[in-house]
């Protein structure tokens, strides 16, 4: 989440006059995250989301992210759905963006997951795994190890002013990458990007699933290999702690075993999310505008990801 559009009160409230939701009392712009313009709505009626679609979310891939969302809450998973404006549409428009009123759901992100939350995260994205296994629709990948080289080539020489060298490690795992990533693995619609962040907790109870605006068809262990990466390290990604790895693992097989071929493949399977992240932060790092409210994020953070893995 973040803000890179602001809405006025007047905007805010005109909105809301579309929906059953009352009349507005107040909005805060939410800094946290890269990808979209966010708002915690307070109304009479309640609270709720107001997300603003940025450049990185294509307006025609709206009904395939409301649709799972859907999907998802009608299996009984704790998922935020769009609500419908009184003419029964979910995307409106607010200060010249595709925009949805989404649901509030309680809880909060842990920065420092016992194994517990850990297995507890786990066991949620393989309930996901399990829902999703009838879902119908399909959508690419636009950030999968195809695009991973061309992104790199569009930081450059750029990379090595985030950190000398960088560029050519890129490149050298880029190759290793093309010679090693798995195929023939079972492919499914995966969230792509379940960070603690994106996972909301009660003590050690999941209590809402977000941000599923990375959700695309993809290799589905890959989807267990991005959220062990971004959960089994600390923030700096200097250390690694296997308690929550493990934890984070057992949780989903509780769920959805993984195959034997999906477990030999899972080192590269995280060397390819390590890679990923570090790329989309340097794209970030390198091209964030100064006045955006929004967190940057460290790519160093995953590179040192990746040189655990790759050990």
């Amino acid at each position: 989440m973040a803000v890179y559009t602001h809405v006025s009160a007047e905007e805010m409230g005109a909105l809301l006059a579309r929906f059953d939701v009352g009349t507005l009392l107040s909005a805060k712009g939410i800094a946290e995250g890269v990808e979209n313009s966010n708002y915690l709505v307070e109304a009479t009626g309640g609270r709720f989301i107001l997300t603003l679609y940025e450049k990185r979310v294509d307006e025609a891939d709206l009904p395939f992210f409301l649709a799972l969302l859907d999907h998802l809450a009608e299996a009984g998973l704790p998922v935020p759905r769009a609500l419908p404006a009184r003419d029964g549409t979910q995307v409106q428009r607010v200060a010249g963006r595709p925009a949805c009123l989404i649901e509030f759901l309680s809880g909060v992100s842990v920065s420092h997951p016992t194994p517990a939350q850990a297995h507890a995260a786990g066991a949620a994205l393989g309930a996901m795994h399990t829902a999703l296994r009838h879902f119908q629709l399909e959508r690419p990948n636009a950030l999968g190890p195809v695009d991973w080289r061309a992104l790199a080539a569009r930081c450059g020489a750029d990379l090595d002013i985030i950190q000398p060298g960088l560029a050519a490690r890129v490149a050298a795992e880029l190759d290793w990458l093309a010679v090693h990533w798995p195929v023939g693995l079972p492919r499914a619609v995966i969230h792509a990007d379940l960070f603690p962040d994106n996972v909301l907790m009660l003590d050690d109870r999941v209590t809402g699933v977000i941000d599923f605006y990375f959700a695309c068809t993809e290799v589905r262990a890959w989807d267990l290999a991005v959220t062990h990466s971004a959960w089994a390290f600390s923030a700096d990604g200097a250390d690694y702690d296997p308690a929550i790895g493990e934890a984070l693992v057992a949780g989903y097989e509780s769920r959805f075993p993984l195959s034997a071929a999906e477990k030999a493949a899972f080192p590269a399977l995280c060397r390819g999310a390590a890679l990923r992240f570090l790329l989309t932060r340097a794209w970030d790092w390198l091209n964030t505008p100064a006045d955006a409210l929004v967190t940057r994020k460290d790519p160093l953070a995953f590179l040192r990801r990746l040189e655990f893995y790759a050990r």
